[in-house]
């Protein structure tokens, strides 16, 4: 067995590199059901898989395991929040921005859900990011996953200065300095692409607290 998972070269893999692991064997999906009732390998959708816990040579990605799952998409609201600092908070959901419908996987390893937003608003303000073992995910740079929490928020009641700033430090917990590091020109972009009233006054207050560095 352990030969043909080190013809698998990486923890997430697909239906087409498991059957040209398993090209030996006559009838491949008979092995695959095996492996699977082994735990050998782990089902997260229908033609993706990771390896069981006993095969690992790394952790495997949830963020490339999200961009996978279901696209196109990238990593964005709560969970890049958290990945990038913004907030205090641990987020366990990994959560996904989308040009496609709204939609939810529940995986052996966790809950994926993505939210679906217009093309023109979709491209900007993402990266190509690492996690420093060999894999890259897309994800929203800081400022397009704030910018995709206020949007996505539609209950948010913010239509003034006072209601962003007690909305992003308050609610969010996130820090002035923090915010002052925000690229304002990339929120100004993300800004053209949308009608939000709430973005623009994320960039004023932004802007705003820039001004007063210093």
């Amino acid at each position: 067995m352990n030969k043909v998972l080190a013809k698998i070269q990486k923890e997430e893999f697909d239906y087409v590199t498991l059957c040209q692991a398993l090209a030996d064997y006559a009838r491949p999906r008979d092995k695959i059901r095996s492996m699977l009732r082994k735990e050998e390998i782990v089902r997260i959708k229908k033609g993706l898989y990771i390896m069981g816990e006993s095969y690992r040579k790394r952790p495997f990605s949830c963020e490339l395991l999200a961009n996978l799952i279901y696209g196109p998409s990238y990593i964005s609201l709560e969970y890049a929040l958290s990945h990038h600092g913004l907030i205090p908070e641990r987020v366990e959901t990994i959560t996904s921005t989308t040009c496609g419908s709204n939609r939810s996987f529940s995986t052996p390893i966790g809950l994926f859900t993505y939210w679906s937003v217009q093309k023109e608003y979709y491209a900007v303000g993402v990266d190509l990011n690492s996690n420093g073992a060999d894999v890259s995910f897309l994800i929203a740079t800081p400022e397009k996953a704030l910018a995709d929490k206020l949007i996505r928020d539609r209950g948010l009641n913010i239509s003034n200065r006072k209601d962003m700033t007690t909305y992003l430090h308050d609610d969010l917990r996130i820090g002035e300095e923090t915010l002052q590091n925000l690229d304002t020109k990339i929120i100004e972009e993300i800004a053209g692409r949308t009608n939000s009233r709430k973005v623009r006054l994320l960039l004023d207050y932004v802007l705003s607290i820039k001004g007063g560095m210093g």
